[in-house]
């Protein structure tokens, strides 16, 4: 009993400090309004500062940048029929588990690949990460993601210059939102293209990076310390089954593209809502048998 109280007064020892540094970035900010004060919350403004070691002024630069690229690119306002034949094969989907932390899992297929464009690629990937944040538990700031690797191959991977635009976008403007990153038993040819890709990234977005082999006890213990088996796909060594239902998935992001409007406070965007707002918890993808 003793040592618990102990640790945490060192925890309220700790996050005084820092609740000062988040207090001096908001008053270094300036007035906000309308989507820009609704969108930097203190939980916001921490994710800022932890990525920029809690230095104000590089925290204030990377968030200014954010809310210029958000003002323009407008991802709240990006809705799934938009992005929806991106999602076609089930490329990029939010799993209908969290793991074991209450963090929204988003599952990518590379090997599913059907489409050439990268701007809508780009797009479609920034939709499903504001929808993962939409739907995390309370208390949560990250999202994990897990690469099932079935299918790839060179003719098939994301071009270099997209994955680098991505990760440009991920690091600087979802910053502390990526808690890990699982590349599932990748092929032995993706280790070219990694060598490659490796180098976009910041040393901490680089430590969250962890391949997975199935052959690999250390491997799997990451796995089932980040995941409940019963939940988890075979693809990833678990034991349920992940299948897409494209118009189901459909069905639930048009609810979440509701959810969303609501949110930022913009009800009245057009949706193409083909069934209407339920108003039942969304559940993505990636099936147990739940």
């Amino acid at each position: 009993m003793f040592f618990r109280r102990q640790s945490h007064n060192h925890e309220e020892d700790d996050s005084s400090p820092r609740d000062a540094k988040v207090n001096e970035l908001r008053a270094a900010l300036g007035p906000l309004s309308g989507r820009s004060l609704r969108y930097c919350t203190d939980a916001c403004l921490k994710r800022y500062l932890e990525a920029r070691n809690w230095n104000v002024d590089k925290a204030k630069k990377m968030l200014e940048e954010t809310l210029k690229w958000r003002a323009t690119y407008k991802p709240e306002e990006i809705r799934w029929h938009e992005v929806a034949h991106e999602g076609e094969t089930g490329k990029v989907s939010r799993a209908n588990f969290h793991d074991q932390f209450g963090r929204t899992v988003l599952i990518m297929r590379p090997g599913m690949q059907n489409t050439k464009s990268a701007e809508n690629n780009i797009r479609h990937l920034v939709y499903l990460i504001e929808n993962a944040i939409l739907n995390l538990q309370e208390g949560q700031e990250q999202m994990s993601w897990l690469i099932d690797f079935t299918g790839w191959s060179i003719n098939t991977h994301v071009p270099v210059k997209t994955v680098r635009d991505i990760v440009y976008i991920l690091q600087n403007h979802y910053p502390e939102r990526l808690a890990i990153c699982i590349p599932y038993n990748p092929p032995r040819i993706f280790e070219a293209f990694w060598k490659v890709v490796k180098y976009f990234l910041d040393p901490k977005t680089f430590q969250k990076v962890k391949f997975v082999y199935p052959k690999n006890k250390e491997s799997v213990e990451v796995m089932k310390s980040l995941f409940d088996v019963e939940n988890l796909p075979s693809e990833f060594g678990g034991k349920a089954t992940l299948k897409y239902d494209h118009e189901e998935f459909s069905r639930m992001m048009e609810e979440d593209d509701l959810k969303t409007a609501s949110y930022w406070g913009f009800d009245s965007k057009p949706f193409n809502v083909s069934n209407g707002y339920s108003g039942a918890e969304t559940a993505p993808l990636a099936l147990p048998a739940s």
